[in-house]
C-alpha cells in the first residue's frame, strides 16, 4: 500500500481539498475555502499547510473568529448547504470565540467545519499560555464549550485518528438531517507532527445529498388529511429552500389553492405576488396570515423546526379541531405539535403529495377570503412605504420601501437582528427564492456583514444589502476591511436610531421602561445616575465605517436616501449608506405585532408599568395551548 508522509494538518488540508457533494446529478466541492486567524495554536500547523497548500486550498483572512464562522455559513446558506467553508484558529480566545457562531449555524441547520488549536497532546508543561486548568480532568480544554453547539465534536489526539474523525465530519456536514457545526480541536503539537498517510485517503470523494422519499403509508395519510380539511394553511419553512423545492411548492399551491404563509426561514419560498402567498406568519407575521391560522383546521408544516416566533409562543393555532402535518427530513422536527409526520425531503414530499391530490382543490370562498386579505395588507405595506414627502428624514419602513423600488430579482438582503427582522417579515415583497436572507433562529447581531461576505463569494456579481442598526453595527463591523481587502463590492446601510430600538419597545411592553436601551448620556453628570435619557451619544457610525475602508453617503432625507441607494446599488466597491431614521408614527410606521409573543413580565412589581404590563401577560398567556 502506498502512503505519503505529511503533517497531520497537511494532511487534512489535502484531504478538504478532495471533498465533493452531489445532489440531483449536480457535483461541487464541499470545503470551498478556509477562514483563518493563526496564534501559537495553529500557526505551525494548520498554517503552514495552507502556504503549502497554496491555491489547492483558496484562504481567506478574517478579523473576529465569530465573524469569520459567520461568513461560511452566510455562504452555506447561499449554497444551498452544498458547500460551505472551514474556520480555523489558535487555542485560548480565538477557539472560545467561535462558540457564537457555531451555535448561530447548529439552529439554523448549516454547515460550517470549526478546526480551533488545542493545547498539547503530550502536556510537556502544564499549564502551557491560554490552557485551562480544570483540576477534576486532565482530559478538558476550553474547546469543550464548543461540544453542546456542535452537531460533532472530535479530538485528534493522534496522528492515526484523524481519518476516523475527518470522514465523520464530512458525513455530517453532507446529511441533511443532521448537519451543523462541526469541530475537529486539533493539539498544536499534533497538528505539525508527520505520519505516513495511506494513499486512499487523499482520493476524491463524492458525498451524495439524499433526497429521501415519503414513507407510502404517511404520505396516504397526508392525502387524507388535506382531502378532509376545509380551511388547511400550508407553512414553508427554511427546508423550503435548503432542498430547493420552491418549485415544488408553487405547483401544489397553485393546483390545491392552499395558501402559503411563510416563517422567516421560509419567506420567498413563493413570490410575493404568488396568488396564495400570505406573508409571514407568527408575532412578526400579517394580519391574514395569523388570522388564517387562527382558524386552520389543519397545519401542514414543511421544513421548520416551529419556533415561538412562528406558534406565537403557542397561542396562534386557535381552531378546537387543528391538527398538524409535518413534512421535514428530520424525525425530530416532523413529530412537533403532535403531528402527522411525513418523514422525507420537501422537495420529493412536496412532488409526491400533489399527485396524491390531483383533483382536490380548496372551496372557492376560502380563496376569495384569503385573496382579498392579502389585497389589504398591501395596502398597509404601500401606506408604511409612502415617501411622497421626502424632505424629512426616513423612517425605518420608508428605508425598507425604498428599497423595495429599487431592486429586482437578484438582489439579496440581509439581516438578524434588532427590530428590521420583524418589519421585513412584514412588509417585505420577496421576488426571488434567495432575496430574502434573515438570519432569526439565533437572531445575532453582527451577522449582516460577515454573511454578506459569504453570499459575495458564493454568488459574486449579485447586489448583496446588509441593512443593520447602530447597535448591531457597533457589536461587528471588522469585517468591513475584509470585504476593503477582497474587493467585494458590499453594499452596508445603517440606520442610526441612537440605541436598541427593538429591545426599547419590548422593555416598554414588559413593564421595563426602555431601561437600558438608550445609546445616550446619563441624565445627570454622575457615574451611577439610574437612566440613560440625555443627549445622544456624538458617535459617527459614517466616519468609523470610512476609517475602515468603506465609500460612504451620507443621507439626511428621503430623497437623499433614494439617490445614496441607487448610487450604492450601481458600485463596485464596498459603499456604506448611512441614514438617521426617524421614529415611526401611526402614518409610516409598521403595522404592530398581529400575534403574541410570550416574554415573561415580573409577577410582582411596584412601578404602575409593571403591573399593567403583568395583567396584560396574564390575559394574553391564559390562551397558550398544548396541541396533543
Amino acid at each position: 500500500m502506498s502512503t505519503r508522509r505529511l503533517t497531520v494538518a497537511q494532511a487534512l488540508i489535502a484531504f478538504l481539498s478532495r471533498q465533493y457533494t452531489e445532489r440531483d446529478g449536480n457535483r461541487r466541492r464541499l470545503i470551498d475555502a478556509t477562514w483563518g486567524i493563526f496564534g501559537h495554536g495553529n500557526v505551525a500547523g494548520i498554517g503552514q499547510a495552507l502556504v503549502q497548500a497554496g491555491p489547492e486550498m483558496p484562504y481567506f483572512q478574517g478579523r473576529s473568529e465569530q465573524a469569520m464562522v459567520h461568513a461560511a455559513v452566510g455562504f452555506a446558506r447561499q449554497s444551498n448547504r452544498l458547500a460551505t467553508h472551514a474556520v480555523t484558529t489558535s487555542i485560548g480566545p480565538g477557539a472560545t470565540n467561535l462558540v457564537t457562531g457555531a451555535a448561530l449555524a447548529t439552529i439554523n441547520r448549516l454547515p460550517v467545519l470549526l478546526l480551533p488549536g488545542d493545547i498539547f497532546a503530550t502536556h510537556p508543561a502544564d499549564p502551557v499560555l491560554q490552557q485551562l486548568e480544570v483540576p477534576h480532568a486532565g482530559d478538558i480544554s476550553v474547546n469543550d464549550a464548543l461540544r453542546p453547539v456542535s452537531k460533532y465534536f472530535d479530538r485528534v489526539s493522534r496522528p492515526e485518528a484523524l481519518v476516523p474523525a475527518a470522514l465523520a465530519a464530512m458525513r455530517v456536514l453532507t446529511d441533511p438531517a443532521e448537519t451543523g457545526a462541526v469541530t475537529l480541536a486539533l493539539p498544536q503539537d499534533v497538528q505539525a507532527e508527520a505520519y505516513d498517510w495511506p494513499e486512499e485517503f487523499f482520493a476524491e470523494r463524492v458525498w451524495r445529498v439524499r433526497r429521501q422519499g415519503p414513507d407510502p403509508y404517511e404520505l396516504a395519510d397526508a392525502a387524507e388529511a388535506v382531502r378532509a380539511a376545509r380551511r388547511p394553511l400550508l407553512v414553508a419553512g427554511g427546508g423550503v429552500h435548503h432542498s430547493a423545492a420552491e418549485d415544488a411548492l408553487a405547483a401544489l399551491a397553485t393546483a390545491t389553492g392552499i395558501p402559503v404563509a411563510s416563517t422567516q426561514a421560509g419567506k420567498g419560498s413563493l413570490r410575493h405576488d404568488h396568488p396564495a402567498d400570505v406573508g409571514g406568519i407568527g408575532h412578526t407575521g400579517t394580519a391574514g396570515a395569523d388570522e388564517l391560522a387562527r382558524t386552520a383546521d389543519l397545519v401542514i408544516g414543511v421544513g421548520t423546526r416551529w419556533s415561538d416566533f412562528s406558534t406565537a409562543s403557542a397561542t396562534l393555532f386557535a381552531h378546537p379541531s387543528v391538527r398538524f402535518l409535518n413534512i421535514n427530513i428530520t424525525g425530530f422536527d416532523a413529530h412537533k405539535l403532535a403531528a402527522a409526520p411525513l418523514v422525507a425531503d420537501a422537495r420529493t414530499a412536496l412532488e409526491d403529495l400533489t399527485t396524491a391530490l390531483t383533483g382536490h382543490r380548496v372551496d372557492a370562498a376560502y380563496a376569495a377570503e384569503y385573496t382579498q386579505d392579502k389585497e389589504r395588507w398591501e395596502h398597509r405595506v404601500d401606506a408604511a412605504f409612502d415617501t411622497a414627502e421626502d424632505l424629512v428624514r426616513p423612517t425605518q419602513p420608508q428605508v425598507l420601501g425604498l428599497l423595495d423600488a429599487l431592486v429586482t430579482d437578484e438582489d439579496i438582503v440581509i439581516n438578524a437582528a434588532g427590530s428590521l427582522p420583524g418589519d421585513l417579515h412584514k412588509l417585505w415583497r420577496a421576488r426571488s427564492r434567495d432575496q430574502y436572507h434573515v438570519e432569526y433562529g439565533y437572531s445575532c447581531m453582527g451577522y449582516e456583514i460577515p454573511a454578506a461576505i459569504g453570499v459575495l463569494l458564493a454568488d459574486p456579481g449579485r447586489p448583496v444589502w446588509a441593512l443593520v442598526g447602530d447597535g448591531t453595527y457597533l457589536m461587528n463591523p471588522t469585517e468591513i476591511v475584509t470585504a476593503v481587502q477582497e474587493r467585494l463590492p458590499l453594499k452596508l446601510v445603517i440606520l442610526q436610531n441612537h440605541g436598541y430600538a427593538s429591545i426599547g419597545g419590548l422593555s416598554e411592553s414588559v413593564g421595563a421602561e426602555r431601561f437600558g436601551t438608550a445609546y445616550r448620556y446619563r441624565e445627570a453628570d454622575t457615574i451611577g445616575s439610574p437612566t440613560y435619557t440625555g443627549d445622544p451619544l456624538p458617535v459617527d457610525l459614517a466616519a468609523n465605517a470610512a476609517s475602515l475602508g468603506m465609500r460612504v453617503i451620507r443621507a439626511k432625507t428621503i430623497r437623499d436616501l433614494r439617490e445614496a441607494l441607487a448610487v450604492a446599488r450601481e458600485s463596485d466597491v464596498p459603499t456604506c449608506v448611512y441614514a438617521e431614521t426617524e421614529t415611526a408614527d401611526t402614518v409610516s410606521g409598521a403595522p404592530p405585532a398581529q400575534a403574541w409573543w410570550d416574554v415573561p413580565v415580573a409577577e410582582t412589581a411596584t412601578r404602575p408599568s409593571a403591573v399593567t404590563a403583568r395583567e396584560e401577560y396574564d390575559r394574553r398567556a391564559a390562551a397558550r395551548r398544548r396541541h396533543l
